[in-house]
């Protein structure tokens, strides 16, 4: 039998590759680098490269490191691509390849090695690599600091990125790896290496969060290794106890003591890193809801604390564009990325990630978060402890004090919540901006105080300081400044709503002032002012004076931009807030507004397959921002749409949008769908069929996860559509019944509204169709009526009520078995305004109490009195 060959490199091919490495990490500014990707991506192409780039980290001995490892980092990142589709003979040669150099003497080369190892273990986990486990084993006895750490490193990226996989039952091993593992670790707690305690504990610390068996059984030994290691590594010591204290407080509530006053001395730390996790465990500790008594204690030497650490670090990168001039335009990479949230109809559950995920978290703010979390626990005691500080920080005089008085600003938001302190207003003036900003902000906290205040004349006079101070500081000559304030002022829109109104003109004069002089970035901040304000006051805009002065400088804008412009992105956004806030008063703007919608849509329906004869790069952004500005046209014109629409190819489009492959663009096109079945369901009748085809498509069951707001909105136009276009919905009655009843039956999996949502077209399918309906009653019935049991009384839930009863005369047998939560739903109605509805109802429960005779009093026992009270309307 012959043997097997061992792969080995081509001298050319190596040297060529090696040549292309060692210029793509030069720092000369000759290479052309686009150049030397190119090559390496033709490279790539060979089934063989990650061969020689492997044999390069691990074999080119001599050889420079940077270059060796900048192979190694090429090799992780191919293998993210083609591992999977990579010939097996190369797949072995790698791993055989890796594992001994596990120990490699050179650092950068075995935490390259631990690297490439957990990208691989990834994507295949650790039953596809059988040897890889006894390596790593064999590593951590051995012994030899190299090995040792090697193996650690490797170790603890694999835990890091994918713990679970240590925690599952892997063929041919009796038990599971993390049960192999963990006593090691545990004795690494104790090594005379720093390094090595340091990875060990930082390798259990991911688990806390999954918590296997194998460490909640061995919780006392975890308990005493962190206490032995209190002093090093501090920083990893602090976030397994703030784990623990989110994860299992039952842990450490016996030891609470000593860890509140480690963690305290540990807040002290100069290092901010480790001062930053020791301060993670305040917020922690109160949302775990531990004994508050032992926290109170801790009260007087803790508040001192974080507020010390609330002041600008010298190093902190907001000091960097604090002075920034207005005059001074803004660049390219100074705009944040934004992101279009698209069309939702429904309870408003969904996660909404803002523009925080841009903002780096620092001892500062996580400071700034637990005295927030703390006033919300202790309200007005923590005022003795925390005011005398505040009062001193604001009070010290000079330029140098600056910073002390600026965080005590942010003190006082940070507790606006939980207490209200007023020492804001003549802050706003403060020389220094960053104070001004900070008073922006902490104003904007007290939106809600000011709202209950406002019907005392003090309490007017303290809102119409605020606001005259903000719109003040919207045309501040600082961009921090202006950003702040334009952002507070939006926050304070939405607190006081209508309260705005007698202030209209010059709240829109001072925002038009601001829109005419920022630059782009904080333009976009203003745009969402104005949308904001638009929603909170409504029809109250729609004055030809309030238009007057709003209304010319947008259009000018509008006009300005090219359509593949992404500065039309928050322009869009705008207009849409506008168009339904004016209603019919949009009107004199709805044509252009809408023929730019549509062409936009249509050059970016180009660029997707053509970008060279579009003149543009696809970005479905565009698409997904004009679907919602022309769905705000529905919503505001209503009826008044149809002139707009009627000669347009917008029926056509829409469908194309139904079926991209983005859930966005389909979110965003399944409202439109909705809105049209609202206002203009005519419109929709040449492919009826095909819309709630596709609308319907949305709702089965393998898609649901991946995209719940798109089901959200396929399941709202739907029952739209039905009650518009009645029998014409027949055809997709059973599918999309079957589909509900799924989504209502695993409720707990999905999300509020979509759980609303289908219940409401469900009862308007039932109504519209109720003998499609009523045979399949059984398998939905109870959660079908608990969800109804959870909507709130409007046109909607009469719609669904008259389809529940029509099921239940179809079919009364089906109901039986689901009688008491009939009741409850019909029982969740505060009073059903539609006559005929009540009579339904009324009919149906009298029907029941006919159908079961002497049941019916078994019945009424197993429901709670004020069910029983509400039902005696109807029976």
């Amino acid at each position: 039998m012959a043997a097997t060959t061992v792969w080995q490199p081509r001298d050319d091919g190596l040297a060529e590759i090696f040549t292309l490495l060692e210029q793509q990490i030069s720092p000369s500014s000759a290479v052309d680098k686009s150049q030397i990707w190119k090559q390496l991506e033709h490279f790539s192409q060979f089934p063989d490269f990650n061969n020689y780039l492997v044999f390069i980290l691990v074999r080119a001995e001599g050889k420079p490191i940077g270059i060796r490892q900048a192979a190694g980092l090429l090799l992780k990142n191919n293998l993210k691509r083609v591992w999977i589709s990579m010939a097996q003979e190369n797949q072995k040669y790698i791993k055989s390849e890796l594992l001994p150099c596990l120990g490699a003497v050179d650092r950068h080369i075995r935490t390259t090695v631990g690297t490439i190892i957990s990208e691989v273990v990834n994507i295949e986990g650790v039953s596809g690599w059988l040897e890889l486990l006894p390596a790593l084993v064999s590593c951590l006895d051995s012994n030899d600091l190299n090995h040792m750490d090697g193996a650690m490193d490797a170790l603890s990226k694999i835990c890091e990125d994918i713990p679970q996989v240590l925690d599952s039952e892997v063929p041919g091993l009796a038990e599971r790896p993390i049960n192999i593992f963990l006593p090691r670790l545990y004795q690494f707690f104790q090594s005379p290496h720093a390094s090595l305690r340091k990875l060990a504990l930082g390798c259990v610390n991911q688990y806390v969060i999954i918590m296997p068996a194998a460490l909640y059984n061995s919780m006392d030994k975890y308990l005493q290794g962190l206490f032995v290691l209190a002093n090093d590594p501090v920083a990893e010591v602090c976030a397994a106890f703030v784990h623990l204290t989110e994860v299992l407080p039952s842990s450490i509530e016996p030891h609470l003591r000593n860890v509140m006053e480690y963690m305290l001395q540990v807040n002290k730390d100069p290092d901010e890193e480790v001062a930053l996790e020791a301060c993670e465990f305040w917020s922690a500790y109160c949302d775990a809801q531990l004994p508050t008594e032992n926290l109170k204690e801790f009260l007087p030497r803790l508040i001192p604390v974080l507020l010390s650490n609330m002041a600008y670090a010298d190093d902190d990168e907001s000091l960097l564009d604090a002075e920034e001039d207005e005059s001074q335009p803004d660049r390219d990479q100074d705009l944040k990325p934004r992101f279009h949230t698209s069309r939702l109809h429904g309870s408003e559950d969904f996660d909404d990630d803002d523009d925080d995920s841009f903002n780096v978290w620092n001892l500062r703010k996580c400071s700034a978060a637990a005295i927030d979390v703390l006033s919300n626990v202790f309200g007005d005691e923590i005022l003795p402890a925390l005011m005398p500080l505040i009062q001193a920080k604001l009070s010290a005089s000079g330029d140098e004090a600056w910073k002390e008085r600026e965080a005590a600003v942010l003190t006082l938001g940070a507790i606006a919540e939980g207490c209200f302190n007023a020492f804001l207003l003549p802050l706003l003036d403060d020389k220094f901006p960053l104070i001004r900003s900070i008073s922006c902000w902490t104003l904007s906290r007290f939106g809600k105080y000011l709202i209950q205040e406002i019907g005392n004349p003090k309490g007017y006079e303290q809102f119409e300081k605020v606001l005259m101070g903000l719109l003040r500081r919207l045309l501040d000559s600082n961009k921090r400044v202006q950003e702040a304030a334009c952002s507070a002022f939006a926050t304070v829109e939405e607190d006081v709503a209508e309260e705005l109104v007698p202030h209209l003109e010059v709240i829109l004069q001072h925002l038009m002032c601001a829109f005419g002089k920022y630059q782009r970035r904080n333009l976009r901040i203003v745009y969402d002012a104005i949308g904001t304000l638009a929603d909170s006051v409504r029809e109250e805009l729609n004055k030809p004076a309030y238009l007057e002065i709003l209304m010319p400088p947008l259009v000018a804008k509008w006009q300005q931009l090219s359509n593949s412009d992404k500065d039309l992105f928050p322009l869009l956004e705008c207009f849409t807030s506008i168009s339904q806030a004016l209603g019919v008063g949009f009107a004199p703007f709805a044509q252009p507004v809408f023929q730019r919608c549509m062409d936009i849509i249509q050059l970016q329906l180009l660029a997707k397959v053509d970008p060279a004869s579009a003149g543009a790069q696809y970005d479905r952004e565009f698409i997904v921002c004009s679907l919602d500005l022309l769905s705000g046209l529905a919503e505001g014109l209503g009826s008044g749409i149809e002139s707009l629409i009627s000669p347009s190819n917008l029926r056509d489009l829409l469908l194309k949008c139904c079926m991209d492959e983005a859930s966005d663009v389909r979110q965003s096109a399944f409202a439109l769908m909705g809105d049209l079945a609202r206002v203009y369901p005519a419109y929709l009748q040449p492919r009826m069929v095909e819309f709630l085809e596709i609308a319907s498509q949305q709702l089965s069951a393998n898609l649901i996860r991946e995209n719940l707001s798109v089901a959200n909105n396929a399941c709202w136009a739907i029952g739209e559509l039905a009650v518009k276009v009645r029998q014409e919905v027949s055809p997709i009655v059973t599918n999309v019944a079957s589909s509900l009843g799924l989504i209502l039956q695993h409720g707990e999996a999905v999300n509020k509204s979509l759980v609303e949502n289908s219940a409401i077209t469900l009862g308007r399918l039932a109504w519209i169709r109720p003998d499609l309906v009523a045979p399949h009653m059984e398998h939905f019935m109870k959660p079908w009526c608990l969800a109804l049991s959870m909507v709130r009384d409007d046109i909607e839930k009469e719609d669904a009520f008259r389809g529940l009863c029509a099921v239940v005369k179809v079919n009364p047998s089906g109901g039986v078995s689901s009688l008491v939560f009939i009741c409850k739903a019909i029982a969740s109605w505060h009073e059903i305004r539609s006559e005929d509805v009540n009579n339904e109802v009324s009919q149906v429960l009298n029907g029941y109490k006919q159908l079961l005779g002497n049941s019916w009093a078994e019945c009424l026992s197993a429901l709670e009195p004020p069910v029983k009270e509400r039902l005696a309307r109807y029976v």
